[in-house]
């Protein structure tokens, strides 16, 4: 749907939309630096923090799934306000909790927030991006969404550090920023032309045929790339304590940070990167990361986890960035939301269903032998992605010379 007309885009609601989204995708985020204390508190095992974890990605998949294009209809600022709502919600339950059953559905409301605002977040960054900014309004938007995310455990990393009440504290902050974010979000211009009959529908997930060929080796990528996402969001604390020895919520909260830091990174770096190898690239970056966070197991290195977590991190970026561009550009421009939502569906099972099996894999194990598990499985998926671009490639280098001749 076409933006208002008399919409005046200026700087200044476009930096408060994207400072907006990357508070409320904080909130998805901000349990990773305190899991620890709740398993202290109530005996959680590795696999109850994981489905704790997990039930983020049920609220995703429901929201992006039945509300996910009703921001056309009801306008922007309106679905930003509700995904607010639902992030205010979810800090509130977890500032109440006392068990596990408020712990999940405080989980399952930040999916939702997350599932309304990812959509419609992006969308609006670009409709309100200054025409001198308009090429890097979608950058700007995936941006901010993945520092959000990268900003939550390094802010209850901090808090759970430095101050009282670890399982409070961290929440109360957050519902403060919702409430700075609301009263933006209240500024900001609509750039929805909403139609005089409310029609709201699901969104639809299909696949045309045209783009099953694009889309299979990039869900692939990006399954892997959020596979291990979901890997430092909900286990990887556990291995920075166990293995490591390091038990500063700082030092994990900043670990995390830097995987979704580098992430933003590459998606700038893959603009500079030929498009035919772009994926490609994004996937060597997150075989190299994984064997460097294999290491750092045996070696007990630091240094080898930053490392791996930077070049997971720049990988995952790019595979992302590249991938659902791929994908959109194959795709029919009048099912191009249900191609994209059918690869969001897919990246949002990638840090729920696997990260429960890794967390059961710790609990019947150990966490250096779960991680090696995980790390050898991840970059055995990394490659089958890897050899599927290389076919795809040499099928379409093919197709081009035989027309040619």
């Amino acid at each position: 749907m076409k933006a208002a007309s008399a919409v005046p885009q200026s700087p200044i609601a476009f930096l408060a939309v994207a400072l907006a989204f990357a508070i409320n995708m904080m909130g998805t985020t901000l349990p990773t630096a305190i899991y620890r204390y709740y398993q202290l508190q109530y005996g959680f095992t590795p696999t109850i923090i994981t489905v704790i974890y997990a039930s983020y990605a049920i609220g995703v998949l429901g929201a992006l799934l039945l509300v996910g294009n009703w921001s056309d209809q009801l306008g922007r600022r309106r679905m930003l306000l509700a995904g607010l709502c639902a992030s205010a919600a979810s800090a509130l339950t977890f500032l109440l909790s006392d068990g596990l059953a408020p712990l999940m559905l405080g989980r399952l409301l930040s999916g939702i927030s997350a599932g309304i605002f990812t959509g419609t977040a992006t969308v609006a960054v670009i409709e309100l991006a200054p025409p001198a900014w308009r090429g890097k309004a979608m950058l700007a938007a995936t941006a901010s969404n993945m520092l959000g995310l990268g900003c939550g455990p390094l802010l209850s990393g901090i808090i759970v550090e430095l101050f009282p009440w670890p399982t409070r504290l961290p929440y109360a902050a957050h519902l403060a920023l919702v409430g700075v974010a609301a009263l933006v979000i209240l500024g900001v211009p609509e750039t929805a032309a909403i139609p005089a009959r409310v029609k709201l529908c699901i969104q639809r997930i299909s696949l045309p045929a045209e783009v099953r060929r694009a889309f299979i080796p990039a869900a692939l990528a990006g399954f892997a790339g959020f596979v291990v996402v979901g890997f430092f969001a909900a286990v990887a604390p556990q291995l920075i304590r166990v293995v490591l020895g390091f038990h500063s919520g700082i030092v994990t909260g900043s670990i995390v940070f830097l995987l979704f830091a580098c992430s933003a990174l590459g998606q700038i770096v893959q603009t500079i990167i030929a498009a035919r190898w772009r994926q490609a690239a994004g996937c060597i970056g997150l075989v190299a990361g994984l064997v460097c966070v294999g290491l750092c197991v045996p070696e007990r290195s630091l240094g080898a986890l930053l490392l791996g977590t930077a070049l997971a991190g720049v990988g995952q970026g790019i595979s992302f960035r590249a991938g659902l561009g791929e994908i959109a550009s194959a795709a029919p421009a009048h099912r191009r939301a249900e191609v994209t939502s059918s690869f969001f569906v897919v990246l949002y099972v990638a840090i729920s269903l696997p990260v429960i099996g890794l967390g059961i894999a710790v609990q019947l194990a150990d966490i250096q032998r779960a991680t090696l598990l995980f790390v050898g499985l991840t970059i055995v998926l990394v490659l089958i992605a890897l050899f599927l671009l290389m076919r795809e490639q040499a099928d379409t280098g093919q197709e081009s010379r035989a027309i040619g001749d």
